[in-house]
């Protein structure tokens, strides 16, 4: 961890100077037992995602992890500078709030940049970095240019994108990052596929331009996007490899120092862009120069690759002529990995591990045990193979599946329900109403078009996890009060009218099947 990348809110959310902190085990155990803490913890994700909406909390708190207690200081780090800066400017006094109503013992939040222990990993460390361990993970944090070295950051300060040289991948690319240690199942085959033979197509008109890549987090998308990267250059073509908000402190640091022609020309003289994380894209000025870098590239008949946790017509905060542009390439979603393809990163995780504690033996019944019940991601794969470790080397026993089931049982989640859509709803509504998707978004305010509307609104909030204002927004940009209104209507009609209430849990049955 950066020593200097510390900073503490206290309950008026001001930064102030932070000494010494106890180690992690210390502060858990200070705390009242890490159960306590990962349980609060837990309930604070909940309400933040319940409060802020889906999109703000997947886009800024999803890589937000709690660390330790100490003192009465929750420690919070994040994998990059940028999001802890952004989450301290603008949502910490919020995350102090609910922290403190979750755990008694919390009193203020310290944020920090996690990932600066893993880079000094050697390499023999980690043989092979499997598809499920993006280079934003908790354990392999290496790959991207926000997180470069302290001697890149602090040059980064002084000159305006400097980043955007030609030979900016090579020094922003974790090197373990490659085709050969990613690991292909049924789930990431398709895109596996397709970012290979972009990588190296050689001649002729890019394949699939743009190729979009979208998943949710530890499946392996940035993998792929430096892997595509790597092979890229190995064969000679200049390429620009960039996350989302690199791009965006790239773009406001050449406006600083009067050098956007530059940034420019530079974005626009290259053979190909990958950028990662663009759901994060955030300002008009900053969309618009993203949009036209596209159009720009694309027109020059260049590779543009780019990834996002959602897909191209799910990226509500980008602008609809962008949008546009992503999704009339090749997309492709990376599905959520197998049990097959999960036991195979488990071994191969443990083999890296094995590489640093040789005396580390997991029974292969265990492995089957933890690839069965760890079913959302890579990187709680990451975790059950430390917390494996830890009781192998700090206890002395054996590991056998039950201990393996009470080392891992904070990662077992049960899995997730269907996702429903507000377009689905407005869909399903106006047709069962017998009024258009276009009436539901309109002015009108006949009894023909309201009741649907505030239904629509009422099932909105009941089946999705979007705020009230998100909404609002899809509903025709009303007011987040209009949207309150609705659903307290509803709310009371259904309770009041058996057959409304009837219909109403009609149209969830619909919607969730």
């Amino acid at each position: 961890m950066y020593k200097g990348e510390e900073s503490v809110i206290e309950a008026k959310g001001a930064a102030v100077p932070h000494g010494p902190v106890p180690d992690i085990d210390d502060a858990r155990g200070a705390a009242g037992g890490s159960e306590d803490l990962s349980d609060a913890w837990g309930r604070v994700r909940r309400r933040l995602r319940a409060e802020l909406g889906e999109d703000v909390f997947s886009s800024w708190f999803g890589r937000l992890e709690c660390d330790g207690l100490a003192a009465g200081t929750a420690r919070l780090s994040v994998p990059t500078r940028f999001l802890k800066s952004w989450i301290e400017s603008h949502y910490a006094d919020r995350v102090l709030a609910v922290f403190k109503a979750e755990h008694a013992a919390v009193s203020r939040v310290a944020f920090f940049v996690r990932g600066a222990v893993t880079r000094e990993m050697p390499m023999a460390a980690r043989p092979s970095e499997p598809a499920a361990a993006p280079a934003r993970a908790a354990a392999p944090v290496v790959a991207r240019p926000r997180v470069a070295d302290e001697a890149r950051e602090s040059t980064s300060e002084k000159a305006a994108a400097p980043e955007l040289a030609d030979d900016s991948a090579a020094n922003a690319l974790d090197p373990r990052l490659t085709f050969s240690t990613f690991i292909v199942g049924r789930s990431n085959a398709l895109a596996h596929a397709a970012a290979d033979r972009i990588a190296r197509h050689e001649g002729g008109a890019p394949l699939y331009n743009p190729l979009y890549l979208h998943a949710g987090v530890g499946l392996g998308k940035t993998h792929l996007m430096q892997a595509i990267a790597h092979e890229a250059q190995g064969r000679g073509k200049r390429v620009i490899y960039l996350t989302a908000d690199r791009f965006m402190y790239g773009f406001v640091a050449s406006l600083k120092a009067q050098t956007a022609l530059a940034f420019k020309e530079r974005l626009r003289g290259i053979d190909m862009l990958v950028i990662d994380d663009v759901q994060f894209l955030q300002g008009k000025s900053i969309q618009q120069e993203f949009g036209h870098t596209i159009n720009a590239l694309l027109d020059a008949g260049r590779q543009i690759v780019v990834a996002a946790d959602r897909p191209p017509s799910d990226l509500e905060a980008l602008d609809e002529r962008v949008r546009s542009r992503l999704a009339g390439g090749l997309v492709v979603e990376m599905c959520p990995l197998d049990e097959e393809l999960r036991s195979r990163i488990l071994s191969t995780r443990i083999a890296a591990v094995q590489a640093l504690h040789p005396a580390f033996e997991v029974p292969e019944a265990v492995v089957a045990y933890v690839a069965r019940v760890i079913a959302t991601n890579g990187r709680d794969l990451d975790g059950a193979v430390n917390r494996l470790l830890a009781h192998a080397t700090l206890t002395g026993s054996p590991l056998t599946v039950e201990t393996a089931e009470a080392a891992v049982r904070d990662l077992v989640r049960t899995r997730d329900p269907k996702r429903v859509k507000i377009e689905d709803i407005q869909k399903l509504v106006a047709g069962r109403y017998n009024v258009s998707r276009a009436d539901l978004l309109s002015e009108r305010r006949t009894a023909a078009v309201v009741k649907p509307r505030q239904i629509a609104m009422y099932l909105s909030k009941v089946l999705t996890l979007r705020s009230l204002p998100e909404i609002g927004r899809r509903f025709g940009g009303r007011d987040h009060t209009t949207v309150l209104h609705a659903v307290r209507k509803i709310e009371k009609a259904v309770g009041d009218d058996p057959a409304l209430n009837e219909e109403v849990e009609l149209l969830k049955r619909m919607l969730q099947e």
